[in-house]
This record gives C-alpha cells, structure tokens and sequence, in this order.
C-alpha cells in the first residue's frame, strides 16, 4: 500500500509514506527547504538559509527514528507531491522548483532539479541529479517502474524520464502550449496507460496518453473547480480525487 503524508515542520516540505506488506521496511521522506520561511505570513528568503535537504524516517522503529539526512535541493513549492518513492522502496525521486537567485540571494528563481536518492545505500545517499522543466513540482513514478513524470510549474510543460533500474534517462517533454498553465502534479493511472495533471494556472485537469515512453497530450481537459493542485487516481482506476487550492494566496512561482 502507499500513500501520501504530510510532515508538520519549520522547514519540511512534503513527505511520501511508503508501506510495504509484511514486515517490509517503511519510509517516511520529508523534503526540506531551508531557502524559505514565513515572517508575519510573509515568505521570506532568511539571511543566513540553511542548506536544502531530505530526511530519511525510519517508521519500523519505535519511537520513528531519522535514518539520514541527505542533502539534495528542494523547494515549499509542490507539497507533499514534490517527493516520489519507487514501489520496491529502492530509490526516490524528490523535485526543486525554486532555487537562490546567483544574482541577487534575497530573491528566488525557477529551478529544474530532479535527484535520484538510493535508498539502499547505507546511509542514503544521492545517486544521480537530473535536470526537468522550469518550476520542477509534482513528481510520480508509475506501477511498473519504467516511467517518471514531473509537473513542471514555471514552463507549462511536464518532463518525462525512462527508468531502468533506479537510473533515468530523459525521454523528452509534453507542452501544453501554455506558460502561465502551472502544472502542479501528475498521477498515473493503473495500468500506466495514461496520466492527469492538474493545471492550477489555468484551472484545467489534463488526460495524458501513454505508450511506452510516448506521452502525448489527449487534448481532452476536464474542469474541476479553481486552481486544481493537488491529485491523486484510486487504486481501481475509476475515480480520481483532486484538491483545489481555490482563491486561497500561494506562494508565487518566480519565473525567469
């Protein structure tokens, strides 16, 4: 079984339980930006900002113990979506949307990073960075293994990554044509046939077609409310579940 959790924190981000049946190993990942913090409601880029990280939660242990902390860039933007482990629990996939500004540290840019952390390496560790899309968010990996997507917010666009093993490889993009779309997270399907990605800029729900490592853009969008952000599809394939962040103030996207 696996699911999402969120972690309650002054910088964790997002976080991604993952129950394996039996007395197979459980994981909690929580994602931590040290680049933004609230003063006065206000986000913030503080003086001195901790470097980014991810934290490796042992839940078999009683109390739940922290099994490493890896450092690896992050970002506020994409909770708890932002971070993705594979169904065997080998490795996990965890999205940096922003990043400091080389120009000025006080201001946030788009980032594009995609890390590959080895689970089963003791301790964690990364194994491999990758570049995604501009405003990198959401990212889900599919039943089989072989197929990563990655919601990309400040280019309108999703990225897709081969896998084999727990090594990716870039296969190309979808582009909805639209940079102001916000695309936020994508969910698989099942079957791994097809994909919806929510589109919080333009309040779209879109249907990805998928064969292979062919992913196309059906253009068939469904409405569900203001701002869909948030996703998930239930284990039968039937019904999907979205959030909608609504009229409700986010933290803005920088866009370069």
């Amino acid at each position: 079984m696996h699911c999402h959790m969120p972690v309650v924190g002054a910088t964790a981000l997002a976080a991604l339980l993952s129950l394996s049946s039996g007395t197979g190993a459980q994981l909690a990942l929580s994602a931590n930006d040290g680049k933004a913090v609230l003063v006065d409601g206000v986000n913030v880029v503080p003086a001195n900002p901790a470097p980014d990280s991810v934290t490796v939660i042992d839940l078999n242990a009683t109390p739940p113990k922290i099994v490493a902390e890896v450092p690896a860039p992050t970002s506020v933007v994409g909770p708890p979506s932002s971070v993705a482990i594979a169904r065997d629990e080998s490795f996990a996939l965890v999205t940096s949307a922003t990043k400091l500004d080389p120009a000025d540290p006080k201001k946030l840019v788009p980032d594009d990073k995609l890390t590959v952390i080895d689970l089963k390496a003791s301790p964690p560790k990364v194994l491999a960075q990758h570049q995604a899309g501009k405003g990198a968010a959401g990212v889900s990996i599919n039943r089989a293994g072989t197929l990563a997507l990655v919601a990309n917010r400040a280019e309108g666009t999703v990225s897709v990554f081969s896998i084999a093993g727990n090594a990716l490889t870039p296969v190309g993009k979808v582009d909805f044509g639209n940079d102001k779309s916000g695309p936020s997270h994508v969910a698989f399907s099942p079957d791994g046939k097809s994909a919806l990605v929510t589109r919080d800029g333009d309040h779209k729900i879109s249907v990805l077609s998928i064969d292979g490592t062919k992913v196309e853009h059906t253009k068939r969008d469904v409405s569900a409310g203001l701002r869909p952000y948030g996703l998930a599809i239930h284990p039968n394939g039937k019904v999907a579940v979205v959030a909608n962040i609504g009229t409700a103030v986010e933290m803005p996207i920088p866009r370069a």
